[in-house]
């Protein structure tokens, strides 16, 4: 089991910056036999792949996001960032963190089907 904890949500001001917590716990966790990501879910809208963390250490975010979110991790603190700048309103959302066993190529965890774990979320709110 693997528990996934995110933290750092909040209300900011277009053009500012947050940076996500994941946490990540449980006895059979690692970075490195775990593919991490996360998710986001806007109010009325179907749930959106933002950025992996892969086992060997790859990152991906999504096209529309990648000039201004990234991703990285603390190996020691087993967790994962994201850090978002310039924030737009359209960015307001529930981010989840999320997690599968194994090498999972972006294309296919973007889909979220394969997802084992997931956190309970974090609300952005991004103000006009």
């Amino acid at each position: 089991q693997v528990q996934l904890v995110e933290s750092g949500g909040g209300l900011v001001q277009a053009g500012g910056s947050l940076r996500l917590s994941c946490a990540a716990s449980g006895r059979t966790f690692s970075f490195t036999t775990y593919t991490l990501g996360w998710f986001r879910q806007a109010p009325g809208k179907e749930r959106e792949f933002v950025a992996t963390y892969g086992t060997r250490g790859s990152t991906y975010i999504t096209e529309s996001l990648k000039d201004r979110f990234t991703v990285s991790r603390d190996n020691a603190k087993n967790t994962m960032y994201l850090q978002m700048n310039s924030l737009k309103p359209e960015d307001t959302a529930v981010y989840y963190c999320a997690a599968r066993e194994g090498v999972v190529l972006p294309t296919r965890f973007r889909i979220g089907e394969a997802i084992n774990y997931w956190g309970q979320g974090t609300q952005v709110t991004v103000s006009s």
